[in-house]
């Protein structure tokens, strides 16, 4: 890499919160991720982005990912006592 080569990477956050993104769904080339490191090594406005993305990422993950509605279950002594309220009001009736 020449001298022009590093300083467009050093200033080109643009093309390295692409290059974030593009780490966290697949995977980058070697020379991408020297690329990131040596932006990321002088730019502290990416790396907060990186950071964030990374939660951001994981919590869309998890979001999508957890158990299902129909594999949540009540406990028995739960419904035996939602069961005796409802026969109570019907009684009532």
């Amino acid at each position: 890499m020449n001298d022009n080569t590093l300083r467009k990477i050093a200033y080109n956050c643009k093309k390295a919160t692409f290059l974030i993104e593009k780490k966290q769904v697949g995977s980058i080339t070697v020379r991408e991720k020297l690329e990131l490191k040596i932006h990321l090594a002088g730019c502290a406005v990416c790396r907060t982005f990186e950071q964030q993305s990374i939660v951001i990422n994981k919590m869309v993950h998890d979001l999508f990912h957890e158990p299902k509605l129909n594999e949540l279950k009540l406990d028995d002594d739960f419904k035996r006592k939602l069961q005796g309220s409802i026969d109570e009001k019907l009684d009532k009736n």
